[in-house]
């Protein structure tokens, strides 16, 4: 509404009580204070007079159904959002640059891989195999990665 502070307010104070008077000055905030309720009461009487004239011309209805298919047709039920994001990300990606690989958490009640321990000084170090029969170098072995769900349950 009115954005007045104390200061305007201290302000208008002092300039209706030097212009009217001090003995005026309660009989005319008296007055306005009534001024001012029935401008509020007429305003109220107004609002809910409104609201009845379109709750009985099934205006509120109508509203109601629009927003209804207002929200049927977002981008949100329809499920562009997603797409825009997605096309956000693919138009910032960079083929040159390396992606960042993301870190999964293990979760503790999976049993715990093997893991090679590794080889301390003392021990000596494992000789690469020779080659093969054909000259050719050695296949290296190659890890295959799981997945939870490839993984049968016991």
């Amino acid at each position: 509404m009115l954005d007045v502070g104390w200061t305007e307010l201290l302000l208008i104070g002092v300039v209706a009580l030097i212009v009217v008077g001090p003995k005026d000055l309660p009989h005319l905030f008296h007055a306005l204070g009534r001024i001012t309720a029935r401008a509020r009461s007429m305003a109220r009487e107004f609002t809910s007079a409104m609201e009845d004239a379109a709750k009985g011309s099934g205006l509120d209805e109508a509203a109601g159904s629009l927003r209804d298919m207002k929200n049927l047709a977002s981008k949100k039920a329809l499920g562009l959002d997603a797409l825009d994001r997605a096309t956000e990300r693919f138009e910032k990606w960079d083929p040159k640059l390396p992606t960042p690989r993301k870190t999964v958490q293990r979760d503790p009640a999976l049993p715990r891989a093997e893991t090679p321990t590794p080889q301390s000084a003392a021990t000596p170090a494992a000789a690469p195999p020779a080659a093969t029969a054909d000259g050719a170098p050695p296949a290296q072995r190659r890890l295959r990665a799981v997945r939870r769900s490839d993984m049968k349950d016991d």
